[in-house]
């Protein structure tokens, strides 16, 4: 924080006039513009430190609470664009994807998410396809967004409670959890919904570290905790605090840049915001920071370190680097914190300093321009730089002061001036070393991100040879089932071909046996009356010699009567007899 006398501005506290890590967002115009929706950490901060801020129109944020409540996200443009960038790889792929149905027993809720063991629900999601996965991100999103009011509020304050009152969910467990389950747990443990959003991807490591206190959970920052290795009560003891970006009070971060809104303390490096300061009292009169003794001017009461720092030094040092650079609405805003800063200052100074923002507000409120308005300030703060030092010259009562009482003042001012020289370059050397680190851990990252592009076109490559492969198989599986369908076709012709000529064989072999049958049976009546015709003849030769020895003549013409049938007998032919007729030839004698 700066002196009245604007030799000493903070050495890092010139980024809280570009507040905290917020330098490098300024070096780095192209990374996402977003102010985050947060819910303090600490039950000792805050009255509300276990409810979410929603962004809904019926919850209106005091003046005195952090801006990270509300939440902004890339343009519509800068999505456009992206989806403009993806949308050939989002084409190539849409022949090849396929829709899952998912079925109830597959299905899984934020609840289960946030109830059941990692691993169990870590299987499920591999199972699941990115649609429904990016639906439960959109169903935390929508609750966290409180736009449902208070029933979004109670659900997400289920879902905190199921996640914080688990004792399993460490390092060393996470580590097993799905991309999207890390993601949605994070979220739902911080209470910001960045963590879910597509165009911010952390590296697994980097979400579990901030789903167990180890990282900053500010996406700009990402610093490890504590940060800067600070061994204050504070660092030491508050879970997910950081000290580069985050208020001491409020436990909150957000993105306000080149401002009065946010106060570093001179010696303990930490941040608060002026609102949460004002509101704790933390803004108050006191004797000179400098000297300890004279008149009183309005102080910074650090909470970390239990030191004061002077605001009037501060406050001139944040307008002679910011003013040029801010428009209307950003000098009026500036304008009343400054007025609520030094509306209870008892000094001369703070009390002009006082009316000349009120006196600028309502000029700018009637009109007049904002460069003739930041002119008028920086004058103001001259003249009170010209009269502080013909104060300093004449002494407290209007006369000259003595030569030593002057050389023991001016050796102070030196002293102090070197200290905080040796301060701003402790602190630039410090902060050249984060910015090498930060540089060296985005070169690996960009590195693994080229690796995993890599990978993943060498993939896609095999894929794609894969499913042409398939294609083939196919086709070849099509024209052999055509092939086999011809050949089964002429199988069940020839089939056919043969069953006729079977039956017409059949017909053949049936005559065949027929006429064989009527000539065995025809060649049997011929032996039949053949032997009926010799034991006629023997009969007749018997009966014969009986009659001359005399022998019954009736009887000998019964012999000559069957005889003579004999020879009149027909024997049937083979078309008037049927195989199985029998005729009986023989008759009793």
């Amino acid at each position: 924080m700066g002196t009245s006398s604007g030799s000493n501005i903070n050495h890092q506290h010139m980024s809280k006039m570009l507040p905290p890590r917020q330098q490098q967002q300024q070096q780095q115009p192209g990374s996402l513009q977003t102010s985050l929706s947060l819910i303090s950490l600490d039950p000792h901060t805050s009255s509300n430190a276990q409810e979410p801020r929603f962004n809904s129109d019926n919850i209106h944020e005091s003046p005195t609470e952090s801006a990270s409540s509300r939440e902004t996200w890339p343009t519509a443009d800068a999505i456009t664009a992206k989806k403009m960038v993806n949308g050939k790889t989002e084409n190539d792929c849409t022949e090849q994807s396929v829709i899952r149905r998912v079925s109830n027993a597959d299905k899984i809720t934020l609840r289960d998410i946030a109830r059941e063991r990692v691993d169990v629900i870590s299987e499920k999601m591999h199972h699941l396809p990115d649609e429904f996965l990016d639906e439960l991100k959109n169903q935390l999103k929508t609750i966290l967004e409180g736009n449902g009011g208070s029933q979004n509020r109670e659900e997400f304050l289920i879902l905190q409670k199921l996640v914080q009152s688990r004792s399993d969910l460490t390092a060393k467990t996470l580590i097993r959890a799905h991309r999207a389950q890390l993601e949605i747990l994070v979220a739902i443990n911080m209470g910001i919904q960045a963590f879910l959003h597509p165009n911010i991807s952390l590296s697994q490591t980097s979400l579990i570290e901030v789903f167990v206190y180890k990282r900053c959970r500010n996406i700009a920052c990402q610093s490890q905790l504590p940060a800067d290795d600070c061994s204050c009560e504070i660092c030491a003891n508050r879970n997910g605090f950081c000290n580069l970006c985050m208020c001491v009070i409020c436990n909150k971060f957000d993105f306000e840049v080149n401002t009065c809104r946010w106060i570093g303390c001179d010696f303990c490096s930490h941040w608060t915001h002026t609102d949460c300061a004002i509101r704790d009292g933390q803004i108050c009169m006191g004797p000179s920071a400098k000297s300890g003794t004279g008149p009183t001017e309005m102080l910074f009461h650090c909470r970390a370190c239990n030191r004061t720092s002077e605001l009037l030094g501060w406050v001139k040092d944040v307008f002679q680097h910011c003013v040029p650079a801010w428009d209307r609405e950003a000098l009026m805003r500036e304008l009343d914190f400054v007025s609520r800063i030094f509306r209870g200052s008892d000094d001369p100074r703070g009390k002009k300093l006082f009316l000349k923002c009120k006196d600028l507000l309502e000029k700018l409120r009637g009109g007049l321009a904002e460069s003739m308005a930041g002119r008028s300030i920086l004058m103001f703060f001259q003249e009170l730089d010209t009269d502080s030092s013909t104060s300093l010259e004449n002494g407290e009562g209007g006369g000259l002061i003595a030569p030593q009482e002057a050389c023991n003042r001016i050796a102070d001012v030196v002293q102090e001036a070197i200290k905080k020289m040796e301060m701003v370059a402790d602190e630039k050397m410090r902060m050249f070393k984060k910015a090498r680190l930060a540089l060296d851990a985005c070169e690996r990252e960009l590195e693994d991100k080229a690796k995993e592009v890599a990978e993943l076109k060498l993939e896609r490559q095999k894929k794609k040879l894969q499913i042409e492969e398939l294609e083939k198989i196919v086709r070849l599986k099509h024209a052999e089932a055509d092939m086999f369908q011809l050949k089964a076709n002429e199988a069940k012709q020839e089939a056919e071909r043969l069953q006729r000529i079977a039956h017409a064989k059949s017909d053949k072999s049936e005559e065949e046996y027929t006429s064989s049958y009527l000539k065995l049976r025809l060649s049997e009546a011929e032996a039949e009356k053949k032997y009926l015709f010799e034991k006629i003849k023997l009969q007749e030769s018997s009966h014969t010699s009986q009659s001359s020895n005399g022998g019954d003549p009736s009887q000998i013409l019964t012999y000559a009567k069957i005889r003579d049938l004999l020879h009149g007998y027909n024997i049937p032919s083979k078309t008037d007899s049927h195989p199985n007729e029998r005729h009986n030839f023989r008759t009793n004698p």
